[in-house]
């Protein structure tokens, strides 16, 4: 059987198994089965282990606290002093506040290499386990200043961030950069800021790979019209509803009617007709309404304009044939035009 691959020079079950062999038949059996050390990677709950010694479930905790405390003190803990090692340079290569499913996940995609690795560092007192909450994931630290200070950074960032604000990775880890404070030059590069993070709950990524606050529909995205968004948005230009729903099964896999897709994208205010079948986004400075409007809207906010100027300015907004800007110009009950040649509102 060919050796599992990990990024570590030592086997993390090897370690675990003469660590192990320092206790008792109870005490090690109760560490097996809490951390999945065994067969079964699964790993137990107290109280499934309490019906097992028909004890209760505070019992089996003391037995794992006491368990644990016996292993830092034995010799067979102390003579693995260099895999430690290792582990706690691994830790300072990552950023040394890492997410857990990052570090296990860096170290080997195997489940028993992966709870003996978790296993190793709970048992060590170098490396500290904050607990999921609701801003932040399961997360482990070599260095409780810098945890703070990628704490603290981390929060700043999320309340400098609109909800409607998406950035590309590149952006949001400059922005990121700028909330950081005395922190060693070692740790701004680009991976390891990336990994910071990917900590909060807080500050998520879309689908496209572009970052902004977690809970809105730029980054959670759902629905026909939230795809469509991101998609136009990278699209940057007026894009017909058909290539929009092609594009939603595309990129997101997702079903995408052609229909319901024109549906969406009439009902939302975010969208602007601006040709047969096309749409722009609102954000780009197009206004709904006819080719007769969009002359009224020019005229009104500029004043007087010659047939070309008016030709040129609504072909930036509209995708139509010049022909059709010029049938609506020659209507007197909207504009009429002066002697200098010029057209103003009727």
């Amino acid at each position: 059987m060919a050796k599992e691959k990990t990024a570590l020079s030592f086997n993390p079950k090897e370690i675990t198994k003469n660590i192990l062999s320092a206790l008792p038949e109870k005490g090690r059996d109760v560490l097996i089965s809490r951390f999945g050390l065994g067969k079964d990677t699964e790993k137990k709950t107290l109280e499934s282990i309490g019906k097992k010694y028909k004890i209760t479930r505070e019992r089996v905790r003391q037995i794992e606290s006491y368990s644990i405390k016996s292993l830092r003190k034995s010799k067979e803990f102390q003579k693995e002093k260099e895999a430690f090692n290792e582990l706690h340079d691994l830790f300072k290569k990552m950023g040394s506040i890492v997410r857990e499913s990052d570090f296990l996940n860096h170290i080997s995609k195997d489940k028993s290499y992966q709870n003996s690795v978790h296993f190793l560092i709970t048992i060590h007192e170098n490396f500290k386990k904050e607990k999921e909450d609701e801003e932040f994931h399961n997360r482990w630290h070599i260095d409780q200043d810098l945890s703070k200070k990628i704490h603290d950074a981390l929060r700043k960032l999320y309340e400098n961030l609109s909800n409607e604000e998406i950035l590309p990775e590149s952006k949001m880890v400059n922005k990121f950069l700028g909330h950081l404070k005395d922190v060693s030059a070692e740790y701004k590069e680009e991976e390891i800021l990336r990994r910071w993070l990917s900590l909060s709950k807080k500050i998520g990524k879309n689908p496209l790979g572009e970052w902004g606050r977690a809970h809105s529909p730029n980054i959670r995205t759902k629905g026909i019209k939230n795809y469509a968004y991101l998609l136009m948005r990278r699209h940057g230009s007026p894009i017909h509803f058909r290539e929009v729903a092609r594009l939603i099964e595309e990129v997101f896999k997702k079903k995408a009617h052609v229909a319901t897709t024109h549906n969406e994208l009439i009902k939302d205010p975010r969208f602007v007709l601006v040709g047969r079948g096309l749409y722009a986004l609102r954000e780009w400075g197009y206004k709904e309404g006819v080719v007769k409007d969009v002359i009224k809207n020019l005229l009104e906010k500029e004043g007087p304009l010659t047939k070309e100027e008016i030709v040129e300015k609504v072909l930036k907004e509209r995708y139509v044939k010049e022909n059709t800007i010029l049938v609506n110009l020659q209507n007197p009950q909207y504009f009429k035009k002066e002697k200098t040649g010029k057209y103003t509102i009727a």
